[in-house]
Parts: C-alpha cells; structure tokens; sequence
C-alpha cells in the first residue's frame, strides 16, 4: 500500500485492489510473527471495506478507496506490533455470535465452545433450567446457552467493572435481557440467599504463573492478566469453586469448570476430596485435549 514499499507517482498512480491490498497484507503480517497471517488480512479487510469477509472473494478486483486504505494501514501497524484482530475490529465470534470485545476484556475462544456444548448437554433435558454463570466475561457462554436452550434463566456474575459493562452490552445485543440477569461481585458474593441453580458454569482464570511467560504476546501483551492467571499451578480460582458452589447448587445439580489441558485429573482429584460432588468426568475439545471437568451434586442426606 502507498508508503509501505510501494511507488506511487501521480504520472502512474497504482491501483490498489480488494486482492493486491489482501496478498500484500498477508505477507507483511507474516513477516511480523503473525501465525494467522491470512484471517488476520481477511477480517482487518473486510472490517475496513465494511463488509462480509466472503465479499472480498467477490470483489477481487475492485478498487480501493483513499478512506479504506488508510483505515487499513492503521489496522496492519497496529497488528503487525501483535494487537489481538480482536480488539482491532471490537468483536470476536463465538459459537456462532458476534460479541462486542475491547482492549482490557479476554477475547472469548473457540476453546470454550466445549463448555457451552456440555452445559446445553444437561441444560436441553430439564423443563425450565436455572443456569448460572461466573467469571463470565463477556458474557459470551450465558449468551450462547440462552440461545441454544429457550426454555434456560440464567444468572451471570463479573467482577471487573469494565468487562461488566461489556456483557451487559452484549446481553443487550443478542435481547436477552429478560432471560439473563448480570450481577457484579467475587464469584458468588452478589447472590441472594435462597438462589438455587440446575447448573453452574465457569471459565476461571487457568493459567499457571510460569506459563503466564510463555504465552503468545498477543496474549500476554495485551490480555488482561486478571481473567488469566490462575496461581502457581492455574487452580486457586477452581480451588475456591468446587466448595463454595455446592451452596447454589440443587441436588443433582451440576458443576462445569474449564480447565487447562493438563489439569483434568487434578480437578477431578479436587472434586473428589470435597466428597460433596459424584465422580467428575472430562470432556476433550475438538482437539483432543482435556477442557471441561464436571461433576453433579450428592443428593443432600
């Protein structure tokens, strides 16, 4: 694109097309360290042209206007210095969905798609199940149960003011207001006393200290340690969870935690030592790594 290793004369103006602006993009972004340098240049494109990513296999060779070219210089800078796409564009898709993102917010992850799919799993045999939700984040799973199982109430509960402001918008986005109620607090501090849930889900901060240094910089630069770091082996959080969630849960109910890949049978040796909860089980992601721990409530003697 114009000052970025091209000529341009105004005796032979260059024409930048949808596809030379997209192979050009492609290649700088490689060059910065970006392992998805082609869904990186289609979505920072299609984000610049204001457009659907599979029109920009439509409109190969139209041109560029000044305006889009210069919102997508901006776009490349900035993700060339390893800046998520997501905060780049203000959303990220999750099963499905757009939800609004922004720097300080933990982008949600096809990863948590598992613990949406084993929660429905549960929530799709009960009437009218109650679902509850903690360090939601963006709010991303109670969204996306709530629209996959219609007969589901849902609770949800951040604790960072910001990210709070951000889940409610995306509750109000998808118009789920009157199904999903959003409480800000620790964990389960902001319930009444005689709240009760079916099941509880939660994607607690996971990450161990020493891996917080070893994580691609786009996370470890720009995502907010808060929602990451999980203590000296990433369980303080599901150490807290496991035991204090039997309280909102009814009998049968059910506790659904996602994990690090290596820490399934740990959980599940935790839900076992609280002897409050029947055999946990793991659940792989599509990948074929240990992502969801679970386990249902003993029946109260």
């Amino acid at each position: 694109m114009s000052g970025e290793g091209t000529s341009e004369t105004a005796d032979t103006p260059e024409v930048w097309t949808v596809k030379k602006v997209l192979d050009w993009t492609i290649g700088y972004l490689k060059q910065h360290g970006c392992e998805s340098a082609r869904l990186d240049a289609e979505i920072l494109l299609a984000h610049s042209r204001n457009c659907q990513r599979i029109q920009l296999y439509t409109e190969f060779d139209a041109p560029m206007t000044p305006e889009e070219r210069a919102t997508m210089r901006d776009l490349v800078r900035r993700r060339a210095t390893l800046e998520p796409v997501a905060y780049l564009v203000g959303f990220r898709e999750f099963f499905g969905l757009d939800f609004e993102v922004e720097p300080g917010v933990l982008i949600p992850r096809p990863d948590t798609e598992t613990l949406v799919m084993t929660a429905l799993e549960v929530a799709n045999e009960l009437p009218s199940p109650r679902i509850l939700d903690v360090c939601t984040g963006t709010g991303c799973v109670p969204v996306a149960i709530a629209v996959n199982c219609a007969a589901a109430a849902l609770t949800a509960i951040e604790l960072d003011s910001q990210v709070h402001g951000i889940a409610q918008r995306n509750i109000e986005k998808h118009k789920l207001t009157d199904r999903i109620t959003l409480l800000q607090g620790d964990l389960f501090s902001p319930l009444v006393d005689d709240a009760s849930f079916d099941v509880i889900t939660a994607n607690p901060p996971y990450v161990t200290d020493a891996e917080m240094n070893t994580l691609q910089p786009d996370v470890r630069l720009h995502e907010p340690e808060l929602a990451l770091r999980g203590g000296a082996d990433g369980l303080d959080i599901v150490r807290r969870l496991i035991p204090e969630a039997v309280i909102w849960l009814t009998d049968g109910g059910a506790l659904m935690l996602e994990i690090g890949e290596q820490q399934g049978d740990a959980v599940v040796q935790l839900f076992e030592a609280s002897n409050r909860y029947e055999p946990a089980e793991i659940v792989k992601d599509l990948g074929g790594r240990s992502r969801v721990v679970w386990a249902k409530k003993k029946p109260t003697s």
